[in-house]
């Protein structure tokens, strides 16, 4: 069978799957629909957790960008897998012990205000909004190549299965479709991975052929015949303190997603919310421990199969022509002698590749199996899907949880707060399917400015809410709203305004570090010049503190 029919049987195999799931999965209470009845097995909840966080952004983009960074692209495998770490260990169990439904409920619990609650509720809303950007063009990429549709449709029905079991279950049915979602995303992963491995060093395991093959000596080699920098030479494309930055962003960001948090408020105790981390941990390395073997694969069999090929040798590569059809992979013969050649210069560059086909093109371009190539599609779906139904969720209960219920109708029926619940989600639906069709970035970008804007708003005011009982709302309000609109200005003038990274040249993609820092002074600050929180807030901390035995 064609790659094209094969895409389309794996592809609706897992969709009917996941429908399917989300049907079993429906509910009619709102602790079910937005904490799954707090009723997830451990096991269970890391691979949900897993698939929650390895978006589309991790399948496709990541190893996209490490293939053109090199190097400095290990920022992404540092930041989010150091993240995570530092969610688990640090906030999660605390986080579990708290027993709210988010993290705005946690805000304006902890702090004692509706306004806190309200900045939480906004800097949920940003962060998950920008988020589930990167999803959506992740899903219009894959339907565009695979099914040879248009972009925008592909977005189209992208929406339409991800708010089907979003809709009905909530998140017990995103919970149990992620589930199914990390096991197709691993699988296509991991298949092409090891393939690709034995093809080009004879070693089947992909993580020991990038170490102790030849293989990166080949690809510098490679590179500085092309004009490039050596692909493991550091700081080429990022000075150092940008790295720092830039990595330190995405680890403090990942502890403030708010979409990650809620996936620890699923199971029935701190004690199974640790255990939910540790798995989630594993199931998380197993694809980024894959990703710098994948990427420098990728990079070695794309050069390989384009570099000083004429234009007709390419033109008969059938996946050259169909990635050359969703203007994400292009060919200009600039200096007209017949040949396409790959250079650093722009002037001079014949070969433009799209770093999110990395990963997607890498089974077609290696000349594996059309099911493998199918099931890469499917994967990358359930990546995308799976993250953008999880923060899908985040902004329904931002809306109809913690300003519906807990501040606009706080004697709602269950029923009444389900269906507001799910009236977000369809609403966000469509904010997510406009930035799909209109992306600011690519996956991985615009995915790290939601880990920016996280870093700069939730991080500080939920460390000091666990371990700094003195800071107060005051402090919390202002540190957030500080932080926040500090990142966005910097984000949206150095991406889209013409201004120059005025902060020691550090990207819009570190710029949450700063951001954070902000945050973090201001707060200590602004809470010892104002009252100290009541007695009984400071109980309450010292006693979220405190060791607890559970069975």
């Amino acid at each position: 069978m064609s790659v094209e029919i094969w895409t389309i049987v794996l592809v609706g195999l897992s969709f009917l799957a996941y429908i399917y799931i989300g049907w079993q999965s429906r509910v009619e209470n709102s602790k079910d629909f937005f904490i799954a009845g707090q009723g997830i097995p451990s096991i269970a909840n890391g691979a949900a957790t897993a698939a929650d966080w390895m978006s589309a952004a991790s399948f496709i983009s990541m190893a996209g960008l490490i293939s053109f960074l090199g190097y400095d692209g290990s920022i992404y495998l540092m930041g989010w897998t150091g993240g995570y770490v530092l969610l688990a260990l640090l906030l999660a169990p605390y986080l579990r012990k708290f027993g709210k439904y988010t993290v705005p409920d946690f805000v304006g619990d902890r702090y004692y205000s509706n306004i806190a609650r309200l900045v939480a509720v906004v800097a949920a809303i940003f962060v998950s909004l920008t988020y589930v950007a990167g999803q959506m063009r992740g899903v219009g990429i894959v339907f565009s190549r695979f099914l040879q549709v248009d972009i925008n449709t592909g977005v189209i029905i992208g929406m339409v299965i991800v708010g089907f079991f979003s809709v009905l279950g909530g998140m017990k049915g995103i919970t149990w479709t992620q589930v199914a979602q990390y096991c197709v995303l691993i699988f296509a992963y991991l298949i092409p991975a090891i393939a690709i491995a034995w093809f080009l060093t004879g070693n089947p395991v992909p993580q020991l052929a990038f170490t102790f093959s030849d293989i990166a000596d080949k690809l510098n080699k490679i590179q500085v015949d092309l004009g490039f920098k050596q692909y493991t030479e550091p700081f080429v494309n990022k000075s150092m303190l940008d790295v720092l930055f830039t990595t330190i962003a995405l680890m403090v960001g990942t502890a403030g997603l708010p979409h990650i948090i809620v996936r620890f408020y699923t199971v029935k105790s701190v004690r199974a919310a640790r255990f939910s981390a540790g798995w989630a941990l594993l199931f998380i390395a197993i694809l980024y421990t894959t990703a710098p073997a994948l990427s420098m694969f990728a990079r070695y069999n794309l050069i390989d199969s384009l570099h000083n090929h004429t234009v007709a040798e390419v033109q008969q590569l059938d996946w050259a022509t169909k990635w050359e059809k969703t203007k994400l992979l292009g060919f200009d013969d600039i200096n007209k002698d017949g040949r396409l050649q790959l250079t650093p210069s722009k002037d001079t560059n014949e070969i433009n590749i799209d770093r999110d086909i990395i990963v997607l093109s890498t089974p077609e371009v290696a000349n594996l199996p059309p099911w493998v190539i199918g099931l890469v599609a499917a994967g990358g779906l359930a990546a995308a899907l799976s993250t953008a139904s999880g923060l899908l969720l985040v902004i329904s209960s931002s809306i109809a949880h913690d300003i519906y219920y807990r501040i606009i109708d706080s004697s709602a029926s269950e029923q009444k707060r389900v269906f507001v619940g799910r009236i977000m989600v369809g609403f966000s639906l469509v904010l997510a399917g406009y930035f799909g069709v209109n992306p600011p970035g690519f996956v991985s970008e615009v995915v790290a400015f939601a880990f920016g804007l996280a870093a700069a708003s939730f991080f500080p005011v939920i460390f000091l809410g666990i371990f700094d009982k003195r800071t107060n709302s005051e402090g919390a309000i202002a540190g957030m709203v500080t932080g926040l609109i500090f990142t966005i200005i910097y984000i949206i003038g150095v991406k889209f305004g013409g201004m120059q990274p005025w902060f020691f040249g550090v990207s819009p993609e570190g710029i949450g570090t700063l951001g954070m820092l902000i945050n973090f002074a201001v707060t200590l600050v602004v809470s010892r010049l104002t009252p100290p929180p009541p007695a009984e807030i400071q109980a309450m901390v010292e006693d979220l503190r405190s060791p607890l035995i559970e069975e």
